[in-house]
């Protein structure tokens, strides 16, 4: 299986009962935080493993400016939803936090075994 996917699956089963178990304590901006953290972090791999799939293809050749606008872009978008979400306070930024942090523990313990087995 591929790690994008082993990952994808591991973080939807952690991250679902999760936001359930924290809307026992804030009911209203909590669960859906943790979840946009984790869809975050989802969604920024698999930009990076596109990202990096671009540059093995094209190992010969400089990168093109194409994907380096492509990442930059990709960044600054994830800002400014990320800010405008903030200032008009409809997420917990300890909710996001919690997210992309189950998400990153689950890519990194993902990543060890990857690694293990090659």
């Amino acid at each position: 299986m591929n790690l994008i996917k082993k990952v994808n699956k591991h973080t939807v089963f952690v991250l679902i009962p999760l936001s359930i178990l924290s809307a026992f304590i804030e009911w209203k901006k909590l669960p859906i935080s943790i979840l946009l953290g984790g869809l975050i972090g989802l969604l920024n791999l698999k930009g990076l493993a596109k990202g990096v799939e671009g540059l093995v293809v094209t190992y010969q050749q400089a990168p093109k400016g194409r994907l380096i606008f492509g990442s930059v872009t990709r960044l600054f978008i994830l800002a400014c939803v990320l800010g405008i979400l903030f200032y008009f306070e409809l997420i917990n930024p300890i909710g996001i936090f919690i997210g992309f942090t189950v998400f990153f523990i689950i890519f990194v313990k993902e990543s060890l075994k990857a690694a293990k087995e090659l």
